[in-house]
């Protein structure tokens, strides 16, 4: 089994709420990551956050940790922006910000994830104008970011919170049917649990164009403190040959370290035993 690598979620703030396990400025999450074992950090930020690019690889080299990806969510939950929306300086303003993502993730040497930014379809409305819309203009995002080295992993997210993109089948028949280019698919254990019949084919469904895979268990607690079988996780995830991350993204309770130190001691003892 190929030994992996782990990434947990950080962001300068967040409520209590959120799936962040380290707050405070990036290059004190780097530090902290490396104490609690990991060698990725996740970064939840906004395309407007000044950050000193030097001292960040700096600190990151020092430490043994790769920045992992950034979210893009709060463009999108913050400012209330997305891909899809019938006003076209709403998308306008997304694409602007995703390509200020775009500038950051390839000064760090990283990837981004799309999910919330992507949008939703208005209730009762025809999806099929705005699944073009999305196909346009994330393809044109997909391209540019290419050119400069990024990946985009875009989010499977459950329906209870989005209405594009809940399942790994749809998510990559999207994918293939508009030839989006650069463009993986980002699978999560939490939302997996209530939107795949079969999470373990959901991944088989992804193969190749898996690009990154969050762990929280089925309560989005820590891997290991409910009911989801993360060593079958791995075993299907050595099936298809996924070298990415395992990245925490979970609750932080009863507070982020504990959680952190938790989940990865769990995730460890998942690859025991798998060949």
């Amino acid at each position: 089994m190929k030994k992996r690598s782990y990434a947990l979620s950080s962001a300068e703030t967040a409520p209590v709420t959120a799936p962040i396990l380290l707050c405070g400025g990036i290059c004190a999450n780097i530090k902290a990551a490396a104490e609690l074992g990991y060698q990725g950090l996740e970064v939840h930020m906004r395309e407007d956050t000044p950050l000193n690019y030097e001292e960040v690889s700096q600190t990151a080299a020092e430490h043994g940790i790769k920045i992992a990806a950034i979210v893009t969510g709060r463009l999108n939950t913050q400012g209330q922006v997305n891909l899809v929306d019938d006003r076209p300086y709403i998308t306008e303003a997304a694409m602007k910000g995703l390509r200020e993502y775009i500038r950051m993730a390839a000064a760090l040497n990283t990837d981004l994830i799309i999910g919330w930014i992507k949008g939703l379809i208005p209730a009762g409305a025809a999806p099929g104008a705005y699944h073009a819309r999305l196909a346009r203009n994330l393809s044109v995002i997909c391209r540019e970011a290419a050119e400069q080295g990024v990946r985009i992993f875009t989010e499977v997210i459950n329906r209870y919170e989005v209405n594009i993109f809940t399942t790994a089948k749809e998510t990559v028949d999207f994918l293939e049917q508009w030839e989006i280019p650069n463009c993986f698919v980002h699978l999560d254990t939490f939302h997996m649990n209530i939107d795949e019949t079969d999470p373990l084919e959901a991944i088989r469904i992804c193969g190749k164009r898996l690009g990154y895979f969050h762990a929280a268990d089925n309560t989005r607690l820590y891997p290991g403190s409910g009911t989801l079988n993360f060593k079958s996780y791995f075993s299907v995830l050595d099936e298809i040959g996924y070298e990415g991350f395992i990245s925490v993204e979970c609750l932080p309770v009863p507070d982020g370290r504990t959680a952190a130190r938790k989940a990865l001691d769990h995730l460890r003892q998942c690859e025991k035993g798998i060949i």
